[in-house]
């Protein structure tokens, strides 16, 4: 049998080899460790203490510019630095169903109204600071009146810094294309509020031609080949593939204000593909929140032959590139209505003389359009359930509802308006009792100064949406708040939820904690008020709408210079040998 044990030596040694090595790098390892700890401890003054690990990130902090946009003090003059440097001779237009000022007609006079919007008041001061056009539907009944033969007219009157442009609209075509499909199809289909949507094909005929009658006066308006074109919200999904078309160098970014369904839930509607191909006319896709980008990238990859880049957010459709990103909206800081109200101890004598209420109740108030997606009827309920579980309440505590009509001739919002007069009808025959009314339901408009008045009286705001893209009355809250009292409760199904981290996030559908979280809020210290409300102002503050609008043209911005760059590819020689151009790539680094 021969010796194999000199086969056996080299291996062992080898083995012995490696763990010595092994052994020596990890000593190295260690030691580098305990260096960098003690540098790390040496540097830290004495005073300091380990800090606690954040929670979540606001949704403002994951948009992917939070390095450079946290060093930005926002601002009009920001925007208008931003047309200026990066986007010079760049002209802005900016599409909604909604007007910024309506001329109404009262008796001989002429009455203008600014409505009570949270898509004006975000981008009303954008269009003053960029001296933009904004297309609108001109439904006031004195509307005609003062534009001139071209349908424009300056504002805003005191100051005419932009042009606002309207668009008429035959009573048919307002009730297809607003009433119909917009607000019976595409609005329940995009909350989940489980209101069936209803789709009929004249109302989609008539969005169809509403969409194109817009693209027109888009075109008609655009001073050259290239403007920066704001769409806004789902009354004009049509709108940027019909632009685009005749428009082909514009940069075009549309903003959908309200949340994008799951793909299963989107597959209901009729004409979704055609949707989908409209929206992707656009350079950008905007929402509030990366769960709605995600939500429409699924429904892309769903319902259309493309190729999707989830990396950059990126979708390539029909040879042209659009990006999906979330722009959380937010509102003009400091209010400018703010500057004319009075102390916050004075508008709360105001707002409790005028509603009614003793001056030693504690006062929540709710404040929006009356629709069936902002949870009215369930902050109702909570109520309730904290008057009856905690009857000792009764007498000190009551609940403001101011609800502006909305779209009445809809069946559902008949239905909603009915069901929330029965609702405070029965809570203040069960509880109420001689100079004391446990609800108080105001349907009527008030003005952007009033509804601040009111939030500056309150002792707690309800935000209670059952889906909601934003919702800006959080925001609204806030910013009125200088005095750094009043809580806020917010449901968790608003897009603000994931920005106010420090309000009370509750779950609308949920009674009993809706009921347990205004227990909360009315036995809440000042102090605790005050660390609260501290922190939710410094997060609208920083991310105010200027910052939501610098985002977008910045991003605009570098569109535009990538364009220039392809372009200036196109027009050379084809590359030699095996190198691929820009063009050939398709390829977009994410902005």
């Amino acid at each position: 049998m021969p010796d194999n044990s000199s086969y056996l030596v080299v291996p062992s040694a080898a083995l012995w080899f490696i763990l010595v090595v092994a052994l020596g790098i990890s000593c190295m390892a260690l030691a580098v460790m305990l260096s960098r700890a003690y540098r790390g401890r040496t540097a830290m003054p004495a005073s300091a203490e380990p800090q606690p690990a954040r929670g979540p990130l606001p949704e403002f902090e994951k948009n992917g510019q939070s390095a450079t946009a946290a060093l930005v003090q926002w601002s009009p003059e920001t925007l208008r630095h931003i047309l200026a440097n990066e986007l010079p001779d760049a002209q802005v237009i900016v599409v909604s169903n909604r007007e910024p000022y309506i001329h109404n007609r009262k008796g001989d006079d002429i009455q203008l109204v600014v409505p009570a919007s949270g898509l004006v008041s975000a981008l009303e001061p954008i269009t003053r600071a960029c001296a933009g056009t904004w297309i609108a539907y001109g439904g006031g009944s004195a509307d005609d009146l003062v534009v001139d033969e071209n349908g424009r007219v300056e504002v805003p009157p005191e100051n005419p810094s932009y042009t606002l442009r309207r668009v008429w609209l035959s009573e048919e075509e307002q009730q297809g294309y607003y009433l119909g499909f917009a607000n019976e199809g595409l609005w329940p289909l995009c909350h989940i509020a489980f209101t069936r949507p209803i789709f009929r094909a004249s109302d989609w005929e008539a969005y169809e031609a509403v969409n194109r009658k817009f693209a027109d006066t888009v075109v008609a308006e655009a001073r050259n080949e290239r403007p920066i074109v704001l769409v806004q919200d789902y009354h004009f999904a049509l709108l940027p593939r019909m632009i685009r078309e005749r428009l082909p160098e514009a940069i075009i970014i549309t903003f959908w204000h309200i949340p994008w369904p799951n793909s299963e839930v989107f597959s209901i509607c009729p004409w979704r593909e055609r949707i989908l191909e409209g929206l992707l006319g656009s350079s950008i896709v905007g929402f509030h929140t990366q769960f709605h980008c995600n939500n429409f990238i699924d429904s892309v990859d769903r319902f259309l032959e493309s190729r999707i880049e989830r990396e950059d957010s990126a979708i390539s459709y029909g040879g042209q590139i659009s990006l999906v990103h979330a722009y959380p909206i937010s509102i003009e800081w400091e209010p400018p209505h703010l500057s004319k109200l009075p102390a916050v101890a004075e508008c709360r004598r105001l707002v409790r003389e005028k509603f009614g209420l003793s001056e030693n109740v504690k006062l929540c108030v709710g404040v929006e359009r009356l629709d069936y997606t902002k949870g009215i009827v369930d902050r109702l309920n909570a109520l309730d359930e904290l008057l009856q579980l905690h009857p000792e309440w009764i007498g000190k505590v009551s609940f403001l509802q101011v609800a502006a009509p909305s779209r009445g001739t809809l069946p559902a919002y008949q239905q909603l308006y009915e069901e929330c007069l029965s609702h405070a009808e029965d809570i203040n025959r069960r509880h109420g009792r001689e100079g004391y009314t446990p609800v108080v339901l105001v349907t009527e408009h008030h003005s952007q100064a009033q509804v601040y008045e009111i939030y500056r009286a309150a002792d707690v705001c309800m935000v209670t949406s059952l889906h909601d893209g934003m919702n800006l009355v959080a925001k609204e809250f806030v910013a009125a708040r200088e005095d750094e009292q009043g809580v806020l409760l917010l449901s968790m199904f608003a897009g603000a939820s994931k920005e106010l981290l420090e309000a009370l996030i509750v779950n609308p559908y949920d009674a009993a904690m809706m009921g347990d979280a205004l227990l909360q809020a009315l036995t809440m210290s000042a102090e605790e008020q005050r660390q609260r409300m501290r922190r939710m102002r410094e997060v609208v503050r920083e991310n105010n709408v200027y910052r939501w609008a610098g985002s977008m043209l910045f991003d605009a911005a570098r569109l535009r210079k990538r364009d220039a760059v392809d372009r200036a590819v196109s027009a050379a020689p084809a590359a030699p040998g095996n190198v691929i151009s820009l063009l050939d790539r398709k390829r977009v680094a994410a902005l």
